[in-house]
């Protein structure tokens, strides 16, 4: 039978939770680098027991934790993320020009077919990639020297790359979203790269309907049978785009909030996708302290709340942008880990739900791998 592993990269600490394909009993390991900043870990999908982990610190900075079986043991490999050239300048938060300076990894996206060549988005924000298994790490130099780039500033979480999106069927385009900057594509596996963000309104702090860049984009999901399908939650909005970002279309429809940070497709439902809406960018918590995942099986417009098993009372926990994720199982499971601490998962697409691990320290991503 298939089986299952959650990562969980938390405040203090990194959790290995594992269970059988009916996924109802599970095991758990950790913590892993106890009273670390694990920002992301991630499995490489042309070996399993490949993964990738981002271990930072605010006194010892950042290291790069590679493990080989599955998570029992872990060694450090090249942490060296040096921006090429001159870094040079991007706007502040006042407006003015700041020097760009490398702070941590937000996200690890491993290749689709070769377990040592993985992308790193790093803050400040730039993509490096690595084709040794993390030995060595090269800036991919010509998106950050987009003429954009001096006009790239931090959201409120940092100037953090914290998406990479992989098409399956074209190894030389990628998407990148950065907080807060917007979306960007190469077509040419990271030489050049041009923003696509037509359709987007940040009208709150653009004053240009039509501006190019500046646009916070909080996370993209894409499912692999239509890569030119990509939904987005934006600082406010959920987007479509049908033509591998070239226009964007809001879905947010009858959603009680379109604020929220995470967006995730069914595995074999390319029309279902899930968001977790919180009340607004001040409030980081659901509406209503009812912890409520939102599930549209017709791309966005139409959505359906999904509460079995999860508290509809009292209930003031946030899910970051890296804390949701799909299985590949025939019945497919969603997960999602809380700042409460609370890992949740389904086994039926969303239906009902149960806590698989309760009380870790704040969850700041999961990611799932589905095993033979």
């Amino acid at each position: 039978m298939s089986g299952v592993r959650v990562l969980v990269g938390t405040r203090k600490g990194a959790f290995i939770l594992t269970s059988d394909g009916k996924r109802e009993r599970w095991d758990v390991t950790g913590p892993h680098f106890a009273g670390w900043e694990m920002y992301h870990l991630k499995g490489s999908p042309a070996d399993p027991n490949r993964l990738y982990a981002s271990q930072s610190s605010g006194w010892f900075g950042q290291t790069v934790q590679r493990s080989d079986d599955g998570g029992e043991t872990w060694e450090p490999v090249a942490n060296q993320f040096t921006y090429d050239g001159v870094p040079g300048t991007h706007q502040w938060y006042d407006g003015t020009q700041h020097p760009w300076e490398f702070a941590r990894v937000w996200h690890f996206e491993p290749s689709l077919t070769d377990p040592d060549t993985v992308y790193a988005g790093v803050e400040d924000a730039a993509l490096f990639r690595t084709v040794d298994g993390g030995q060595s790490w090269h800036e991919l130099s010509g998106l950050r020297g987009h003429s954009s780039g001096h006009l790239w500033q931090p959201g409120a979480g940092g100037m953090c790359l914290h998406t990479v999106v992989l098409d399956p069927s074209d190894p030389g385009r990628i998407f990148v979203a950065i907080s807060a900057a917007g979306v960007f594509r190469t077509d040419d596996g990271g030489t050049t790269w041009r923003p696509v963000n037509r359709g987007l309104r940040s009208g709150d702090v653009l004053p240009d309907p039509d501006a190019d860049v500046g646009h916070c984009v909080h996370s993209l999901a894409m499912h692999p049978s239509r890569p030119d399908v990509l939904f987005m939650q934006k600082h406010w909005d959920i987007m479509r785009s049908d033509d591998g970002g070239e226009s964007w279309r809001e879905v947010s429809g009858n959603l009680p909030s379109d604020f929220g940070f995470p967006i995730e497709v069914h595995a074999h439902e390319p029309e279902t996708i899930y968001v977790v809406p919180i009340k607004s960018d001040s409030e980081h918590y659901p509406p209503d302290g009812k912890l409520r995942v939102y599930r549209s099986r017709t791309g966005g417009e139409e959505w359906e709340a999904l509460t079995n098993g999860l508290p509809q009372r009292d209930c003031y926990v946030n899910v970051l942008r890296d804390a949701m994720a799909v299985d590949a199982l025939d019945s497919c499971g969603v997960y999602f880990g809380t700042t409460g601490g609370q890992v949740y998962a389904s086994a039926d697409a969303g239906d009902s739900w149960a806590p698989i691990v309760r009380d870790l320290p704040a969850v700041l991503s999961v990611e799932v791998q589905t095993l033979p």
